[in-house]
C-alpha cells in the first residue's frame, strides 16, 4: 500500500501497523478527531481579510476537485496588484474537505518554495470561502504530469526531461525545505508528488496543492515523527525520478552517489530509520555545495 485517503471520518487514532507499512508514502487523514488539535493550531495564524469587492476577476487559471483558480486584480488603494484567487467549492473530495486545504494554506507560512498567500476572502456574494495568492510567473511549469493507468503511483515526465546538476539540486532542496517548514508548523503535505511542483528550467521550485494536507498532533511527538517519516518516502520517490532526469558526468559521480544514498535512506522499509526533513535539507545543502565547487 503506497497511498491511503481516510479524511473526514471518525478516527481517533492511527494503528501502529499503518505507520510501519514499508511502502506507504502518501497519507491523508484531515477531518478526523485525531487531527482536530493540529488543525486548530494551524488555523491560529491570522491572515489578512480581503474584501471580495476589491477583487476584479479575470481569466481561468485552473480547476481542481476542491476549487477554481482565476487570475484577478486586487485593488489596494491606488495600486492594482495582479493575483490569483482560489474559490473553494465546499464539497467533499477524495482528498478531504476544502476547509482543511484552506487551513493548511493559512498555516504554511512564508517560504521561497511555497506560493505566497496574501489573505482570506470575505464578503463573497455566495458566501464562498477563498484565498488570494501570489500570481505565479509564466516561466513556471509543472515538473511532471499525474500518474497514468500504466505508471500507477508514479508521475509521468516529458520525454527527454533533463536538469543540470545545479538545477536538480536547487529543485530538490526547494521542495525539501518547504516540506521541512510544513512539518515544523504541524502540517503533513500528504501529496508530495512531482505533479504538485511548479518549477523553472534552472530549478526554482514551488510546492503546491494542499488538498490532501493533514495536521500533525501537537501533543503526540512519536506519532508526529512517524507521519513525517512516511512523507520521507514520498520524497524518495521524487528524488529517484529527478536523478533519472540528471546528467552523469564523471566529475558529478560522487554527488550523484550521495544523492542515491539519501534516496535509499528515505525509502528504507524500516520507517523508524528514515531521516526527518531537517536532516534531508542538510544533506542536500552539502551536495549543493559540492556541485557548486565543481563549477
Amino acid at each position: 500500500l503506497e497511498l491511503l485517503r481516510i479524511p473526514a471520518n471518525r478516527f481517533t487514532s492511527l494503528p501502529g501497523w499503518l505507520l510501519a507499512l514499508p511502502r506507504l508514502a502518501w497519507l491523508a487523514f484531515a477531518g478526523n478527531p485525531l487531527a482536530d488539535a493540529g488543525e486548530a493550531a494551524a488555523q491560529a495564524d491570522t491572515l489578512a481579510r480581503i474584501d471580495w469587492a476589491s477583487l476584479q476577476s479575470g481569466a481561468l487559471l485552473g480547476e481542481g476537485a476542491s476549487g477554481v483558480i482565476r487570475e484577478a486584480l486586487w485593488q489596494r488603494g491606488d495600486t492594482a496588484l495582479p493575483v490569483a484567487v482560489k474559490l473553494f467549492k465546499g464539497a467533499l473530495t477524495s482528498d478531504g474537505l476544502p476547509q482543511h486545504e484552506m487551513a493548511a494554506c493559512m498555516g504554511a507560512g512564508a517560504h521561497p518554495a511555497l506560493i505566497a498567500v496574501h489573505g482570506r476572502i470575505t464578503g463573497h456574494p455566495a458566501g464562498s470561502d477563498g484565498l488570494v495568492m501570489a500570481l505565479v510567473a509564466p516561466r513556471f511549469g509543472n515538473l511532471a504530469a499525474p500518474p497514468s493507468l500504466d505508471s500507477c503511483t508514479r508521475d509521468v515526465y516529458e520525454a527527454g526531461a533533463h536538469f543540470t546538476p545545479n538545477a536538480l539540486l536547487r529543485l530538490a532542496l526547494g521542495v525539501a525545505s518547504a516540506t521541512s517548514q510544513l512539518h515544523a508548523r504541524g502540517i503533513l503535505h500528504g501529496d508530495l508528488y512531482a505533479h504538485n511542483v511548479l518549477c523553472t528550467q534552472d530549478g526554482q521550485a514551488l510546492l503546491g496543492d494542499f488538498g490532501a494536507a493533514s495536521f500533525l498532533p501537537p501533543d503526540n511527538a512519536p506519532l508526529a515523527l512517524a507521519l513525517q517519516r512516511i512523507e520521507a518516502r514520498a520524497f524518495a520517490c521524487l528524488l529517484e525520478e529527478l536523478l533519472a532526469c540528471g546528467p552523469a558526468p564523471a566529475q558529478w559521480q560522487a554527488v550523484r552517489d550521495a544523492l542515491a544514498t539519501l534516496q535509499a535512506d528515505c525509502a528504507q522499509p524500516d520507517t523508524t530509520r528514515r531521516p526527518l526533513f531537517a536532516g534531508i535539507v542538510q544533506r542536500l545543502s552539502q551536495c549543493g555545495q559540492a556541485v557548486a565547487a565543481i563549477g
